[in-house]
């Protein structure tokens, strides 16, 4: 069996490395905070004292790190993947970055006979707790057979999505509805509040017509609307991705004006503590800007 690195435990990171503890992998942490690595050791991982002690005491690393410079740090720094690793050895990274970034370092890797599969995380920080997490993979098929059972042991549904490189490029295109949708609806429920409209109603008429949308009706319904605006996916996680597909984009000539609109409102609220709340807390700060009262459902939804 593969021995595992995983680097990165963070709130979605964690939730994943202790899927993998608890479902038998040999399992090697390394992160900055000392919280997350004591938790995991408690559940009988292995701690590493530097990311260069990690990378020589596994064969696949798996990264979940906060974006292009930390992910290119990891391959290409002093203590990386570059300097520390060997042939055989894989990274799969579960960052969410810019696509230019995994296929630079892919080809790095590669030329020193490593290989890297870049599998972005689709869902919540719940997900990632409970094992239900989405990924988008992009990897060469013996790549992927390699790091099936892992993605298997940290979640539900796993989409091979080509080769290396469209894994993020699948995250990007859709984390751009996800993100511009969360932001649509915080303006639609401020407008439905401004007008005076029942809540419940509302929504009732929004998800019997094509206007219903997952953000809406799943991320909304148990986050914000019942008063839970613990970052699960932060205003500035979402901004970052926006600015990501937005560069992306321009780098391929291709306009997303929806996407630079969205980006600049998220700017706004980024500016305030709103900037690490849940993203579905923009409604509440739509609101508060608005002078109006925040949005809540009158009693518990099932």
């Amino acid at each position: 069996m593969d021995r595992i690195g995983f680097v990165g435990l963070g709130r979605m990171g964690k939730g994943m490395a202790s899927n993998l503890q608890k479902k038998g992998f040999a399992l090697t942490v390394f992160d900055l905070q000392e919280a997350p690595l004591a938790d995991l050791e408690k559940l009988g991982a292995r701690r590493a004292r530097s990311f260069a002690e990690l990378v020589q005491n596994s064969d696949v690393v798996l990264t979940v790190l906060p974006g292009s410079p930390e992910i290119e740090a990891a391959v290409l720094g002093a203590d990386g993947i570059l300097a520390h690793g060997r042939p055989g050895l894989l990274l799969m990274d579960l960052s969410t970055v810019d696509p230019v970034t995994t296929d630079r370092l892919s080809a790095a890797l590669a030329a020193k006979g490593m290989s890297m599969v870049d599998s972005p995380i689709g869902r919540l920080a719940s997900h990632a707790d409970r094992g239900e997490s989405l990924f988008m993979v992009g990897a060469s098929d013996a790549d992927f057979n390699r790091v099936k059972p892992l993605l298997q042991a940290m979640g539900t549904v796993i989409h091979h999505c080509g080769k290396v490189g469209n894994g993020i490029r699948t995250k990007l295109v859709n984390n751009y509805l996800s993100v511009v949708s969360c932001q649509m609806n915080a303006e639609v429920l401020t407008l439905a509040n401004a007008y005076g409209l029942d809540l419940e109603t509302t929504l009732d008429v929004i998800h019997g017509t094509s206007a219903t949308n997952g953000q809406l009706k799943l991320n909304f319904a148990t986050k914000v609307l019942v008063g839970d605006t613990e970052a699960g996916f932060t205003v500035d996680l979402a901004h970052k991705d926006l600015t990501l597909i937005v560069n992306s984009a321009n780098a391929n000539k291709v306009a997303l004006p929806i996407a630079a609109v969205a980006r600049e409102s998220l700017s706004l609220a980024r500016s305030t503590p709103y900037h690490a709340l849940d993203f579905s807390a923009l409604l509440d700060f739509w609101c508060e800007r608005a002078g109006l009262k925040k949005v809540r459902f009158k009693t518990q939804r099932q």
